[in-house]
């Protein structure tokens, strides 16, 4: 990882050593301490993920699935969790939140990138289960997504949003700078960029 820290001060060298860390495979998670006073833990995912993400999405309500998906999607295919599940940490990452449920941990919440034809952008998109809304996790996972992306060169990110989903609107545009937005047929097409939001720590705030 050294090239990473290359000509960086020791300020920005402790944020991208944090972005690097959170996002590779094997490392210790992030505590997230949620509005609510609630914990969870925000780590890469792993290819093993894929059984707990067919669970969130069987725990997703109905509206939730509609506007991540753009379908009505019943459940999550198998193959469909283990691509998601399978990313290489450079061109492709998902980080996860999990808590502990009792019988193991749980994901609540999903934030990935994938390419484009662009290196320096990518398509971001981000879930949370319905019962840990509005506690600042949409909030958390987003800025270490875009801080991760950062650590690896891509300075520029597209989303597509439906166009009556305000909370995810107003989500992209408290984390993100928005470039430019269009919307057509329905879907709003956003371009953003990271907003300097300084170092990594801190209670959630915001959705």
């Amino acid at each position: 990882m050294g090239v990473y820290y290359q000509g960086l001060d020791d300020a920005s060298r402790a944020r991208l050593g944090y972005a690097l860390a959170v996002a590779e495979p094997g490392e210790p998670a992030r505590e997230v301490v949620l509005r609510n006073g609630g914990r969870v833990r925000v780590r890469a995912i792993r290819p093993d993920d894929a059984p707990r993400l067919v669970a969130l999405f069987d725990r997703l309500g109905r509206d939730t699935v509609y506007q991540r998906f753009f379908t009505a999607k019943k459940r999550l295919p198998p193959d469909w969790a283990r691509r998601l599940a399978t990313v290489d940490y450079g061109r492709r990452l998902a980080l996860v939140a999990e808590h502990d449920a009792g019988d193991g941990p749980e994901l609540v919440g999903v934030a990935r990138w994938d390419p484009t034809d662009d290196p320096a952008t990518a398509e971001v998109a981000v879930v949370v289960e319905d019962r840990w809304q509005n506690q600042g996790l949409g909030t958390a996972l987003l800025a270490d997504l875009l801080r991760t992306a950062g650590a690896r060169g891509i300075s520029r990110f597209r989303a597509w949003v439906l166009a009556d989903n305000a909370r995810m609107l107003r989500l992209l545009a408290r984390v993100a700078e928005v470039r430019e937005r269009h919307t057509r047929r329905g879907v709003t097409e956003l371009l953003l960029t990271r907003r300097d939001a300084g170092g990594p720590g801190g209670p959630a705030a915001g959705a």
